[in-house]
């Protein structure tokens, strides 16, 4: 098939490698956008990190709809090329670009139109609260933008070609790096102008992808962006994606909750320390994150051309490579973590608070990135309903266990505490779970 990079042959370490790299640079700079936001705006004052970190949860809410079609581009067309079904691959290709664009314009107004009841949630002073309904106004109409550019990014990892979509997202992030200082301070727009340059970026990236797909690539042998959905298609695509989606969505939830506890129990300065706090850790998030896209792709091919011994050496390899960055990150957060969160915002109050959260979430690092890589190999296998029971069942005790640890005396970092022992509680669970299903030979042909 035209465009693609078959992965059932060659060597399995090379290919992950080469896969993942390209995958996990795409993801620190979908991060990047947030955390040049972040970093700039934390310059202003905790007070306007505080409003950009509100919206920063619900655009997390937004990435987590996405993946609904991004997975299901992943799984369902790469599952496509291994089978050498090339019209499948197209219409697959087609009816996640149509579900992708249906949703974000749905969520974009609903977002745009109830965002002060949206951002009330987190009872924050009213001029930080103006500054967020602004920010998630502006970011509302970016959506499509953000879910199409997602979406064509799951249909070039299918196709084994990860290079392209990190060259373009490359290319918005420096963009958005340009224009974050010249919007916010030499315009004096202050977290305005972080809204305003993120629009920009966003949009710059979706129209490159648009241009690489019509004039420059022909990625499946070509297909068109919008078509009327098909029942055969369609279902597959929400099997496949509608777990993901919803458990990760559901997650968002979690963290809102969390946020408005911590707002009661630390103020603004305990929002913006898991907001923010979030946003560094994504660091370790992102690069498993890579990794099990990586997995993913590569299981989907070889499932389907009934490579199981190539399925199993690539979770081994996978799980090699992110323990060695896990605890890496673990050592960092744990000893340095002040040091690592002041770099973002430079105020010794926040810092300091920060770095608190960053050191408890030191120990679940590891344990995090075994359960997104364990993940990877689920999603691959098209079995996307035990890794969403194991985060559903875990995010949601998150609730009473911090409401629990915070009137126990331990305030706000109690909170803290409840998102570390769940996350080491998902990566083990979830990993005993596909020991159980290999034993079996559930998952093998």
């Amino acid at each position: 098939m035209q465009g693609v990079k078959q992965l059932t042959q060659g060597p399995i370490h090379k290919q992950l490698f080469n896969l993942a790299l390209p995958i996990m640079a795409t993801s620190f700079i979908q991060m990047a956008y947030s955390l040049t936001d972040m970093a700039w705006v934390g310059r202003i004052s905790s007070e306007a990190a505080a409003a950009v970190g509100s919206v920063g949860i619900l655009t997390w809410m937004a990435n987590s709809i996405s993946l609904l079609s991004k997975v299901g581009s992943e799984v369902s067309v790469g599952q496509s090329i291994g089978s050498k079904n090339d019209e499948d691959a197209r219409n697959f290709a087609s009816h996640n670009v149509t579900i992708a664009l249906i949703i974000s314009v749905c969520l974009g107004i609903i977002l745009f139109v109830f965002a002060h009841p949206i951002i009330g949630i987190y009872k924050l002073e009213e001029h930080i609260a103006a500054d967020a309904v602004f920010y998630l106004r502006v970011i509302s109409t970016a959506l499509p933008f953000l879910f199409l550019s997602i979406v064509f990014t799951g249909l070039y990892n299918a196709a084994g070609r990860s290079k392209v979509p990190f060259y373009i997202m490359g290319m918005g992030l420096i963009l958005n790096m340009l224009l974050d200082p010249l919007f916010i301070f030499v315009f004096n727009l202050g977290v305005h102008g972080a809204a305003y340059a993120t629009w920009i970026a966003q949009g710059c990236v979706f129209s490159l992808f648009v241009y690489q797909l019509r004039y420059r690539d022909a990625l499946l042998g070509g297909f068109p962006f919008l078509t009327r959905l098909k029942k055969k298609y369609s279902q597959r695509i929400f099997k496949i994606g509608l777990p993901v989606a919803v458990f990760n969505t559901l997650f968002a939830f979690v963290n809102m909750f969390l946020g408005r506890t911590a707002s009661e129990y630390g103020g603004h300065i305990g929002l913006m320390s898991l907001t923010t706090g979030g946003q560094i850790e994504a660091i370790t998030w992102n690069t498993s994150q890579g990794f099990s896209t990586a997995l993913s792709a590569f299981v989907a091919q070889n499932y389907a051309a009934k490579e199981s011994k190539r399925v199993i050496k690539a979770w081994h390899t996978t799980l090699w490579m992110t323990f060695v960055f896990g605890t890496f990150c673990s050592l960092l957060f744990i000893f340095a973590g002040s040091e690592v969160f002041s770099i973002f915002v430079p105020e010794p109050e926040a810092y300091h608070a920060g770095g608190i959260f960053l050191q408890i979430s030191g120990y679940s690092e590891v344990f995090m990135m075994l359960e997104i890589t364990t993940q990877g190999i689920f999603y691959g296998l098209g079995r996307t309903i035990p890794p969403a029971i194991v985060s559903i069942v875990c995010n949601y005790s998150r609730i009473p266990l911090a409401i629990l640890f915070s009137r126990m005396g331990m305030g706000v970092e109690g909170i803290w505490w409840a998102i570390s022992a769940t996350s080491i509680a998902k990566g083990i669970i979830l990993t005993i779970w596909f020991i159980i299903i290999k034993k079996k030979a559930l998952v093998l042909r």
